[in-house]
């Protein structure tokens, strides 16, 4: 009964050593993707780059100035 034990527990931390051993690299890769440089913009940025948001502009500076 003692052995038996004994083997539930080891197996349990071995299991628990490889779940936490994976999801350390995966965070260290997920942290090492963050670092390089976006090629495109993010957010609001992005959306003020856009053509459509030129035209809406100008139209409202039209708009204000007649």
């Amino acid at each position: 009964m003692d052995g038996e034990q004994r083997r539930g527990r080891l197996g349990s931390f071995v299991v628990g050593g490889v779940v936490g051993a994976s999801a350390a690299l995966a965070a260290a890769r997920r942290r090492r993707r963050r670092d390089v440089a976006r090629r495109t913009p993010q957010g609001l940025e992005a959306f003020e780059g856009a053509p459509c948001y030129h035209e809406v502009v100008e139209r409202e500076r039209e708009q204000l100035e007649a």
